[in-house]
């Protein structure tokens, strides 16, 4: 039987962006998660049409079904420095703009950290970025997705209630979906480790968010217990969400048709563990 999922993983670029749909197919993945840049540099890449048809050539030659981008880690839309603040909102539309013109079917974002400013005032820096960038498509940007956080500092998103908030205040609410990351909810304080849990968790997530807004999933587990507030992935079943956490996520009808990524580790002791790790997904969502 056909598995229902769209599953896949968190691929290198190295060589070019289209070299991590090639990599993806071999693990017979349907969905990839890419950085279209450097994550950790400021600086922008130029995408000229040779890059872009490669790609799109690439992804019709895999029949890779669901690809994402993830903005780079130096981006904070809630910051206090008036410099930060800049780069980083126009770092997101430079990464939106790119995105589009590969034709990616989402963009996973961080909502930031107030740096002690304060949640309210944090999440009203936020929703000036995101509005500032959205206010720029002229409809070629992908679906903004907006990934829950494990709540480390002062970091935004690791509650429920802080990303609807977000979400609902924005001009245009419609075009941003929600990035769900296991191991980030779990540190936030969210139990994933039961049916029962699992149920609470997506009630809460509904009720303040929205369902019909999850978009993509990040499946890691978690080194760190439930609410830590400590974004440490572990390999699937290795960490404290454990399999009978992943079984009921992998057999939740609710979850079936969302796209599901891995960020966990790539290795552990020179074993490549992608591969395993889709497996044991796999398997758990066979019960």
């Amino acid at each position: 039987m056909s598995l229902p999922h769209p599953l896949g993983a968190h691929f290198s670029v190295a060589g070019g962006l289209e070299n991590a749909l090639f990599k993806a197919r071999d693990l017979n993945c349907d969905a990839v998660q890419i950085f279209t840049k450097n994550a950790r540099t400021w600086k922008e890449p130029e995408l000229n049409q040779t890059r872009i048809s490669a790609f799109k050539a690439a992804r019709k030659e895999t029949g890779i079904s669901w690809v994402f981008s993830h903005c780079t880690y130096l981006i904070n839309i809630a910051s206090n420095d008036g410099d930060k603040l800049e780069k980083s909102r126009n770092s997101l539309a430079s990464e939106m703009e790119r995105s589009g013109l590969l034709g990616l079917d989402g963009v996973v974002l961080h909502p930031g950290a107030h740096l002690g400013e304060g949640m309210e005032k944090g999440l009203d820096t936020a929703r000036k970025s995101i509005n500032r960038v959205l206010a720029i498509d002229r409809g070629l940007f992908p679906e903004l997705l907006i990934e829950t956080t494990a709540g480390t500092g002062t970091s935004i998103g690791s509650r429920f209630e802080e990303i609807g908030t977000l979400i609902n205040s924005l001009d245009r609410p419609e075009a941003v979906g929600v990035c769900m990351d296991t191991s980030h909810i779990f540190a936030g304080g969210y139990d994933l480790r039961s049916l029962k849990a699992l149920d609470e968790t997506l009630l809460a997530f509904n009720e303040h968010i929205g369902l019909s807004r999850l978009k993509l999933i990040h499946l890691n587990d978690s080194k760190p217990g439930l609410g830590s507030k400590k974004d440490r992935h572990q390999h699937i079943g290795k960490g404290q969400i454990g399999d009978s956490g992943f079984s009921a996520i992998m057999q939740d009808k609710r979850l079936h048709s969302i796209p599901k990524i891995l960020e966990t580790p790539k290795d552990d002791n020179g074993t490549p563990m992608d591969q395993v790790n889709l497996n044991r997904l796999k398997k758990l969502a066979q019960g």
